[in-house]
Parts: structure tokens; sequence; C-alpha cells
């Protein structure tokens, strides 16, 4: 249990850590007043003064806050006229120190995968083996078939292959697939497969892509973009409601059920392994957190793009008390959710 918190604490201290850095390099490239860049949420347990800046460690490592100067009512050092202060800055100074936190989440994802792909094997989208009497055989598909495309999703490693069938809800699929150099297109519909609880199409990879000099960046992105349309997809599933409670999950469960189970399952094969598979956690929790963060709502960075965006439209900003008021509906509709999800963590956990 130990370990697991103290990797829990790394884990997502460093996508939390990347996130503020954004905001926080970007502000200081704007002029704005960074009054406070603290990792973590509740009391503080740390806390130094370093310029006119406030670093601070809190006791929860479940979030982090970079707090401009001006920013939601926050006093201006020198009053409403302060030139530090978040609204007096050039509104595409203020959109990019706002847009900063998520793109350096995504960043930090590449660079990750980048390490990553030294090191893992990545199943190309080859197909290796057609089952007997499966849709894929009786489409025409062979062992040798490189699969290009399900639907019009390009599909560039196995990964994206598997997401597809967990995500399809069964139907008709067109698939692109490529054979001694030449481009076809068939039809077939996947069968539902109740073990597994998704549908298949009666093909298996498990050839290694080949992953060689500038292979390493192609790659990297590759399993990035995987990532990124995980998240999409589950977003989808979620507001579709095909995703269950127990499928949902916090940072207790996050920590217990994600990292708990993996390290306990991989630590058989040596700390290396264990590792690569903590940076993969890590690479999908930067990846959700920056995709999440730029939902068009209340209190996170999308919403304030979207009043920093009518600003440009308008020629002239949101009265600031209003805009309070909407991200401040916004952090109480979300700290309700949190208590949710962490009494269902709980649930799930312990039930």
């Amino acid at each position: 249990m130990v370990v697991t918190i103290i990797f829990f604490i790394v884990i997502f201290g460093l996508v939390v850590i990347s996130h503020e850095f954004g905001h926080f390099l970007l502000a200081k490239a704007n002029g704005i007043h960074v009054v406070e860049f603290s990792v973590g949420m509740g009391p503080k347990i740390f806390s130094f003064q370093k310029g006119d800046t406030v670093y601070a460690l809190r006791l929860l490592p479940i979030g982090g806050a970079c707090m401009f100067e001006g920013e939601d009512g926050l006093d201006a050092k020198e009053g409403e006229g302060s030139k530090g202060a978040f609204p007096n800055a050039p509104v595409w100074g203020r959109i990019s120190t706002v847009l900063a936190g998520p793109l350096f989440n995504f960043f930090l994802g590449i660079i990750i995968a980048l390490i990553m792909v030294q090191f893992i094997a990545i199943t190309d989208n080859r197909v290796t083996e057609v089952s007997e009497g499966s849709p894929a055989e009786a489409a025409g598909l062979q062992a040798g078939d490189r699969i290009l495309s399900l639907d019009g999703e390009r599909t560039c490693i196995g990964s994206d292959i598997t997401l597809f069938t967990l995500s399809t809800r069964g139907g008709p699929v067109e698939v692109r697939y490529e054979r001694d150099g030449q481009k076809y297109t068939t039809t077939l519909e996947p069968l539902y497969n109740a073990e597994e609880d998704r549908y298949l199409m009666g093909i298996s990879l498990g050839e290694q892509a080949e992953v060689k000099g500038l292979g390493n960046l192609k790659y990297a992105w590759y399993e990035m973009r995987y990532f990124v349309r995980a998240t999409f997809k589950s977003l989808g599933m979620l507001i579709g409601g095909r995703v269950g409670r127990e499928d949902v999950a916090g940072p207790v469960g996050i920590a217990v059920n994600v990292v708990g189970k993996t390290y306990e399952e991989t630590r058989q094969y040596g700390w290396f392994t264990v590792l690569l598979n903590m940076m993969n956690i890590t690479l999908m929790l930067t990846v959700n957190l920056g995709i999440l963060n730029l939902l068009p709502l209340p209190a996170l960075d999308g919403g304030r793009l979207v009043f920093l965006l009518l600003e440009v439209f308008r020629g002239k900003p949101i009265p600031p008390e209003k805009e309070g008021m909407v991200h401040l509906a916004g952090l109480v509709f979300f700290l309700a959710l949190m208590v949710v999800v962490f009494f269902n963590d709980l649930v799930n956990v312990f039930g």
C-alpha cells in the first residue's frame, strides 16, 4: 500500500505540476502576476515566497492551482488598475495563459510516449490470423492485410483497432486495408462476444511494429493519439449511458484500482516493467486532464476560454462579476461532483 501511495502521489504530482507550470510560464511571459503556485488541495503543509509569488504544497495530492492577481475577484495587488492583474493583460495573452495548462499536459504526454516507445513492444495494425467462419473471413480479409481504417477512423497501431471494437455498438463496418501494396475496401458486421463484452471481427493482431530512428516520434504520436481517442470515446459512452457507476473512478479509485492493481500485477516482472506501466498510467492521466480541462464548462480552462473568445468577438470583456458568478457556480458543481465520486470510489473499492 505504501508503494501504491508513493506512485500515486508522484504520478498525480507530475501531471498537476505540468499543467499548472504551463499556466505559470505563460503568465510570466505575458506580465501577469502569479499570486500563488500550489500543488495539492486543502491546508498548506509547506510554503515559501520567491519574488511576488507564494509556492505552496497542500495536504491533498489531487489537484493544484496557479492563482493570478485580479482573477475571479482576487484583490489586485495595487488596485483595479494594477498592470500585473489578469484582467488587464492583453486578451490574447490571457488566452495563451489559460490554454497553456492543457497544452503542457499534452507536451508531457508526448515526452512520456517518446520514452516508452524505446522499450515497449507496439503491436502493428497488420492481421496475423483470420478466424474461420468469422465476419473478417466472410469479408475477404487475410493474414498479412494491414488495416488502414475502420468506418473512416484511421488505424495506425493495433491499439486503435482494439479501441474501435471496445467502443462500437455493432452494425456494418467499412474496412479499408492494404494487401501487397494495393488498397481495398470491404464491409463486415462484427459479432457480439458476451465473454469479452464487445463486438469482434474475427482477426488477430500480434506482429510487432518496427520502431527505429525517426519512427520513435511517429509511434510516440500514435500512442498519445490512442489515449486522446480513448478519452473522447469514454466521454461519449458516459454521456450515452454506456458506462456504469463501477466504471467511474476518482483519485481513490485510480490509486487503488489502477495504480495499485497495476503495481501488484507487474512487480513480479521487475521494477523496470513496473515503471513502464506507471508511465503508461501517467500518459493516460495527463491526456485525460488536458482534454477535460478544455471542455467548455464553467470553472474549467475551457469555460474561461469561452469568455475570452467572446471578448475577442465582442471587442469588450464580459462584466467580471457575471463571469465570476458563472465560474463560482461551476466550482460548486465540481466540488459536489468530487464528493459524489469520492463516495463512489469507496463503494467500488470497499463495497
